[in-house]
């Protein structure tokens, strides 16, 4: 006969048990999970944030001034993109002004860029 794995207690039963023991009952309503494996864990994170891989954000920062250009480039720069929006910084008001006032040719530019072909628009806010 193959020996299988013990089965835990329920929460009565540990509870009956620190009560036997004069140890305080377990009151929490979380119940106990089965533990991932540690490098399915770590293979998640990495894709989650994109370790060690290309993004499109990571893309857009490389050329950003390529795109903006140097003067806009150094009061500007692409934080993230979230359903089909980009999210841009800008820390001077005509700037931000500047980069409106072009968006359409911006957008073009922007969607030459690998990965950010699905960006439809452009979120400046300031920071």
């Amino acid at each position: 006969m193959a020996k299988s794995e013990p089965q835990p207690f329920s929460r009565a039963i540990e509870n009956l048990i620190a009560d036997f023991r004069g140890i305080p009952e377990n009151r929490s309503r979380s119940r106990p999970r089965t533990p991932k494996p540690l490098g399915e864990l770590v293979e998640q994170l990495i894709v989650k944030h994109q370790i060690g891989r290309p993004s499109p954000e990571q893309a857009l920062r490389d050329r950003w001034t390529e795109i903006v250009g140097a003067a806009n480039a150094n009061y500007s720069h692409p934080v993230r993109i979230e359903r089909g929006r980009l999210l841009i910084l800008v820390s001077h008001a005509v700037v931000r002004n500047e980069l409106f006032m072009h968006r359409d040719p911006l957008l073009q530019k922007i969607r030459s860029v690998p990965g950010c072909e699905d960006i439809r628009e452009l979120n400046l806010r300031a920071g």
